[in-house]
């Protein structure tokens, strides 16, 4: 997978929002750079799992358009507040639209259209110097994640017998990123419900870093950056706990991940379109795109690709601009996309 740097594209994004009015360049995300008259600016911005996808589509559309696309990385929900202040059209999103980002929206008259692009998993590792963990359970990540494990659960012995007396050191996403509410709704119960003693970050490269110069390490993010880091990472399969299914412990992969077998931290990732913005002809396009021929390209940048039915459906909600949001209250662990899509 190419990793595109996104403390660069934050920067371009800024110089061309700068200069737009001047009508002095065209700068995609790739930093290309060519003189040209006034074009418009699509402003997109939140979530550091979608960045992948949507700079790929950006980066392809304006190969053949001329709408300038500026990308941004602030978190899903740093994404939502630049969203809900009319400030972007397109909001990248790695969980759905919570309840008070909805209120926040309404408050500004936006509505938006959703829209699921891709699966992911979350990829729980640590380092390849770790010897003892060849699995954990939904029960032991609860464990060590949740509230009260904070000044308790300090030592990998702490989470189980037999694991050595070693510090256990701890990597998450920070709370504004739709990866931090995720997991902690699937594994903790509650969204944003986790202890606060560990390193945080909103770019996964940092937490990739982290764990790989510390061999206590333990930490989560999207599926796609440990494939990305995997020669210098240890993934660690997950038994949630469901005798039923017979498999015990399951690691992410492709397979696992668009078959709905690697649960509960599997799940949709989508954009949110502004309804106005939807109807500027070069947004218009490029969601059109996004959901045709972009769906070759997220499988190039390390993601998982929806059925085919599933963008079909994506794209007839777009163009009869269903607007709000198919969930009720926030994520959904387990949710099947075909059941996200039929509740129009």
């Amino acid at each position: 997978m190419k990793r595109r740097d996104i403390g660069r594209v934050g920067i371009l994004s800024a110089t061309a929002l700068a200069l737009a009015a001047c009508g002095e360049i065209e700068t995609s995300t790739s930093g290309t750079t060519t003189t040209s008259g006034p074009t418009s600016i699509i402003a997109i911005d939140g979530s550091s799992t979608v960045f992948p996808i949507t700079e790929a589509v950006a980066e392809e559309f304006q190969k053949v358009n001329r709408a300038r696309i500026t990308v941004g990385v602030s978190g899903t929900g740093g994404g939502f507040k630049k969203f809900c202040s009319n400030e972007t059209v397109i909001s990248d999103a790695s969980r759905p639209i919570k309840s008070s980002e909805v209120t926040l929206c309404g408050e500004k008259s936006i509505e938006f259209i959703e829209l699921p692009v891709a699966f992911d998993g979350l990829a729980v590792v640590v380092n390849p110097k770790n010897t003892w963990v060849d699995h954990l359970t939904t029960a032991e990540l609860k464990k060590i994640w949740e509230p009260e494990a904070q000044g308790k659960v300090l030592k990998w012995s702490d989470v189980r017998p037999g694991f050595p007396d070693k510090p256990l050191t701890l990597f998450a996403p920070g709370v504004d990123s739709g990866t931090f509410d995720y997991f902690t709704e699937a594994i903790n119960g509650e969204s944003q419900a986790s202890r606060g003693d560990f390193t945080p970050s909103e770019d996964d490269n940092v937490l990739v870093q982290g764990i790989t110069t510390d061999e206590n390490a333990l930490g989560y993010f999207g599926f796609a950056y440990y494939v990305e880091n995997q020669d210098k990472l240890k993934v660690v399969p997950i038994d949630d706990g469901d005798e039923s299914n017979g498999q015990g412990a399951i690691a992410p992969s492709l397979e696992t991940v668009g078959n709905g077998t690697y649960q509960p931290l599997a799940r949709p990732i989508f954009i949110y379109v502004s309804k106005t913005g939807a109807d500027r002809p070069e947004v218009q396009a490029f969601v059109e795109f996004y959901l045709t021929q972009g769906r070759p390209l997220v499988e190039e940048v390390g993601y998982i690709r929806l059925p085919d039915k599933a963008y079909d459906l994506a794209l007839q909600r777009f163009n009869d601009r269903v607007t709000g949001s198919v969930y009720s209250g926030g994520a959904e662990v387990g949710v099947t996309i075909e059941e996200l899509l039929s509740r129009r």
